[in-house]
């Protein structure tokens, strides 16, 4: 008999935890109303972000070629990390995978800076803002987007270096991690 109960209290305490994290579940989901969900986008320039909106600009978004992208992590007091992660246009690394780690990056604001390390002679210098993109909903493909000047600066055989600088505009990938809603019938 005391092993019956104990197996109910255990049944029972699954059951509620359950409970609690369908609870848990629905309230993120929950949209708010009114002028609570009214502001949606990052913070005005000259304005300082709290730490979780700079936190939301944290993620993968497009780079140059299809295939490419740049991983942007958001970390203490506007320190930025990161990594582009790149097909190879050298004649040695042609269509090869490369990743170019951040030297450095920082986010002031909604301003985004960052450096690669050199990788094949090549590096990539990145100047511009996060801003808010046609994504409706956190997570949605191009919520965010990096707008901004990229320089890339390439070194060959003699060291000779030459860079060229673009004004790109990358887009935030959807981000599928959240857990799927259960439909209860």
């Amino acid at each position: 008999m005391k092993r019956i109960y104990f197996i109910s209290l255990v049944a029972l305490a699954f059951g509620l935890g359950g409970a609690s994290v369908t609870a848990e579940l629905r309230a993120q989901e929950a949209k708010p109303t009114g002028d609570a969900g009214a502001k949606t986008g990052p913070p005005a320039a000259g304005s300082q972000p709290s730490e979780k909106n700079e936190r939301a600009y944290s993620g993968m978004y497009t780079f140059l070629k299809e295939g490419e992208f740049v991983q942007v992590t958001v970390e203490d007091t506007g320190h930025v990390t990161g990594f582009v992660s790149r097909f190879g246009d050298g004649e040695s690394d042609k269509g090869a995978f490369l990743d170019q780690f951040f030297k450095s990056g920082k986010l002031e604001g909604n301003q985004l800076s960052f450096t690669t390390e050199i990788v094949h002679g090549v590096l990539f210098d990145f100047k511009g803002t996060v801003e808010r993109g046609e994504g409706k909903n956190p997570g949605d493909e191009a919520y965010f987007l990096l707008k901004g000047t990229l320089t890339e600066s390439a070194s060959d055989v003699n060291k000779k270096v030459t860079s060229h600088s673009r004004e790109v505009v990358f887009k935030m990938f959807p981000q599928d991690g959240a857990p799927a809603a259960v439909e209860r019938k």
